[in-house]
């Protein structure tokens, strides 16, 4: 976990509560607790039996004790948080969640996934899913948490922790309780890279108004993705509605406009299966004004893109940037270096990608209709940091950021991101 998310998380003093799966956005009701904020301690016992988790295996249970600190009532909004390695968000199914009351109410629990992430929740049986457990003054309460890995828990992921957390600032400072898991069989985890790479004119011109390049894919680690990435592609410029911007994709060695409007679109998606062992994947974009620009000059430009699965928990989790200019066929065209990329920030993978050029090699050998593997590891350039993006439940968290505004809490709870853009 990076130090800004935990910052954000532990920032947050009066938050709303979202109920999860399919109910809908709740505030959270006036609590015994207004004005004794970080009165708990969270404590987990060692979960048994002890050894790592395998996919669809056995479970894991461990007790959760939360004890009131202070002489005053305090409430309790369970948030356990999931810290995992590797480069895959999850779905719900990934992992094996389930509480039972110990010495507590009767207890219902749900798994979000706001931005993204994999977040357990619990609350009294009955109530709504934003309303919290009263804790005595010098009292305390146990539940039963259970863990597991799912079949589908992805092979790119490993080792993970879970911290005992609240969504409403009720933990003090460093008392939240946190177990760390080991998963098997042990592999190395992996992640997503993506840029973008060999801008230069279009091949048909060497005016300014079409610029092409190529999208690049990099998986690190042993595993891969168990569910097909999609990738949006977004121009952005100003004066873009006289651009009349059109952007191609390459398709079986043809050039196919881009569907979705104004020069933005999705790219062809890369299949189920993509790892290191698949090599780099290549994707040619060209981005030009059509006839019924209105520009007068060279513009800046900044094209964009955002991956993430396909299906179930669609949060966007990588992506990158690139600038450049456009103008008509009368200016001067600008200077496209390509590529200009210093070394990956990370190792490339050690299996070699298929012979050829990344330009002609079969179809048949590329993940996608659009994309070719590369021809050895091209280095991975860096750059600025932007994106965002929403997994499948957004709706779910919909005026959220009105009722915390509302309430004049910090936006903890829908500021988990753990992963940025590259560039």
């Amino acid at each position: 976990m990076s130090a800004r998310t935990a910052a954000l998380r532990t920032a947050s003093a009066a938050v709303v509560a979202a109920a999860i799966a399919g109910t809908v956005l709740m505030p959270m009701t006036a609590s015994a607790d207004e004005g004794n904020p970080q009165a708990l301690k969270t404590t987990m016992s060692a979960p048994v039996p002890s050894g790592p988790l395998t996919r669809g295996g056995a479970t894991e249970t461990f007790d959760l004790t939360v004890t009131n600190t202070t002489d005053k009532v305090s409430s309790y909004h369970p948030w356990m948080l999931l810290d995992p390695t590797g480069g895959s968000p999850l779905q719900q199914s990934d992992v094996v969640y389930k509480v039972e009351a110990v010495s507590a109410p009767a207890t219902e629990y749900n798994i979000g996934q706001q931005d993204g992430e994999w977040q357990g929740l619990f609350h009294p049986a009955g109530d709504k899913a934003s309303d919290g457990f009263q804790i005595p003054a010098g009292g305390k309460m146990v539940w039963k948490i259970t863990i597991g890995l799912g079949k589908s828990y992805p092979t790119l992921n490993g080792d993970f922790t879970l911290r005992a957390s609240s969504f409403a600032n009720e933990i003090a400072n460093g008392g939240e309780g946190s177990l760390a898991f080991k998963t098997g069989p042990a592999s190395k985890p992996g992640a997503l890279e993506t840029w973008f790479d060999m801008l230069s004119p279009c091949a048909d011109t060497e005016t300014p108004d079409c610029q092409e390049m190529d999208v690049r894919y990099r998986v690190t680690g042993d595993g891969e993705f168990n569910t097909a990435l999609s990738t949006f592609f977004n121009v952005d410029m100003d004066s873009k509605d006289d651009a009349d911007i059109q952007t191609r994709v390459k398709v079986g060695g043809e050039w196919k406009d881009l569907t979705g409007g104004n020069g933005s679109g999705t790219l062809p998606v890369i299949p189920k299966g993509y790892g290191a062992a698949s090599g780099d994947v290549i994707t040619h974009v060209q981005v030009k004004l059509g006839p019924k620009s209105k520009l007068k000059k060279l513009t800046d430009v900044k094209v964009s893109t955002m991956v993430g699965l396909a299906e179930g928990n669609t949060y966007q989790f990588e992506g990158a940037e690139q600038p450049f200019q456009l103008g008509p066929k009368t200016t001067t065209p600008p200077t496209s270096p390509a590529p200009t990329s210093p070394a990956p920030t990370s190792p490339a993978p050690t299996t070699p990608a298929p012979t050829g050029s990344a330009t002609t090699a079969p179809a048949t050998t590329a993940p996608a209709a659009a994309t070719t593997p590369a021809t050895g590891n091209t280095p991975k350039p860096t750059g600025s940091l932007a994106h965002t993006g929403s997994d499948s439940n957004t709706a779910l968290y919909s005026g959220l950021a009105a009722v915390l505004i509302g309430l004049g809490g910090a936006a903890a709870w829908f500021a988990r991101r753990r992963r940025t853009v590259r560039g």
